[in-house]
C-alpha cells in the first residue's frame, strides 16, 4: 500500500511560476492533491484549476489564529462561525480536513483545563463537521523554535483531545517536523496513535528543509510505517525547497512512495 500524497501550495509554489503549469506537474509526478492555508480572493480559484488537473484538496485552516485558539473559552463562539463557514466550503470543495489550533499557553490556565477547553470548543462545531463528513485536525506545532508558547505541542495532549471530543471526525494533525524537534519517537508514536490522526505534514529537521539526506529523519521507513497502519487520507508536504522547486518535490515524492528494504 502506498500513501497519497499532497503539496502544500504556500510553501512550495514560486511567486514567479503559473499556477496550472506548477499543478500540471504535480499532478505528472504523481501527486494526489494540494492544500492551502487561509480563505483569500483566490481560494476558489485555485481549487477549480487543482480539479482540472486532477488533484482533490487535502486540507486547509478552518480558523483563525494560532495563538487565539481552542484552549481559550472566550473565543469559542468566532471559531465555531468560521469553522462552520469553513465547513461549508469544504463540504463544496469535498476537502478532506480542516485545520484548527490550540492556542498558546496563559499562566492562569493548567493543561488539563486547556484540554477541557478545547474539547469544549470542539464539541460545539463536530456535529456540523461529522454531518458533512469533514475532519477537524488538530495541529501540531512545536513551541521550542517555529512556534513559542503554542499548547499543542505534544502527541498526548492533542490525543487526549481528540478522544474526549468523542467525534469520529475530530483528529489531530501530526505534523512530523514539528514532533521532532518536541519528542522524537517518530514511528512507534504514530503506530500507537494512528486512530487519531487525520493528516500528516512532512520536513527535514533541522531547519524545515528537503526531506532528503541531509537531515535527520529517514522518511521512506516513517512513510512505510504510516501505510502499514492502512491510513488511507494524506501525507501533506510543507517545507522549504532549497533551490530547484520541482526537483525537491519530485524527490520528496520518490522517498515517500519507495519500499523499505527489510532484512529478510
Amino acid at each position: 500500500m502506498k500513501i497519497r500524497q499532497s503539496v502544500c501550495l504556500p510553501m512550495m509554489k514560486p511567486a514567479d511560476y503559473p499556477l496550472d503549469d506548477f499543478l500540471s506537474e504535480i499532478a505528472k509526478r504523481g501527486y494526489a492533491a494540494v492544500e492551502i492555508w487561509g480563505r483569500d480572493d483566490e481560494y476558489e480559484e485555485i481549487f477549480r484549476r487543482a480539479k482540472k488537473h486532477g488533484l482533490a484538496i487535502a486540507s486547509m485552516v478552518g480558523h483563525g489564529d494560532i495563538g487565539s485558539g481552542l484552549n481559550d473559552p472566550a473565543q469559542h463562539a468566532r471559531i465555531e462561525a468560521e469553522l462552520r463557514e469553513s465547513i461549508d466550503i469544504a463540504t463544496r470543495w469535498q476537502i478532506a480536513g480542516l485545520i484548527c489550533f490550540s492556542g498558546n499557553r496563559r499562566a492562569d490556565l493548567g493543561e488539563d483545563e486547556a484540554i477541557d477547553n478545547a474539547v469544549a470548543g470542539l464539541r460545539r462545531i463536530a456535529p456540523y463537521a461529522e454531518k458533512n463528513g469533514v475532519n477537524l485536525t488538530l495541529e501540531l506545532l512545536n513551541s521550542k523554535i517555529d512556534h513559542v508558547g503554542y499548547q499543542c505541542d505534544n502527541t498526548p495532549w492533542g490525543a487526549a483531545v481528540c478522544q474526549q471530543a468523542g467525534s469520529a471526525n475530530v483528529k489531530l494533525l501530526y505534523d512530523i517536523y514539528h514532533a521532532q524537534i518536541m519528542e522524537g519517537d517518530i514511528i512507534r508514536t504514530i503506530r500507537e496513535n494512528i486512530q487519531w490522526i487525520g493528516h500528516f505534514h512532512t520536513a527535514g529537521v533541522p531547519g524545515r528543509g528537503d526531506i532528503d539526506e541531509t537531515q535527520e529523519l529517514n522518511y521512506t521507513a516513517i512513510c512505510q510505517a504510516i501505510a502499514d497502519t492502512g491510513y488511507d487520507l494524506y501525507v501533506g508536504h510543507e517545507f522549504k525547497p532549497r533551490e530547484n522547486v520541482l526537483y525537491s518535490l519530485r524527490n520528496a515524492f520518490e522517498i515517500c512512495d519507495k519500499e523499505q528494504v527489510r532484512p529478510d
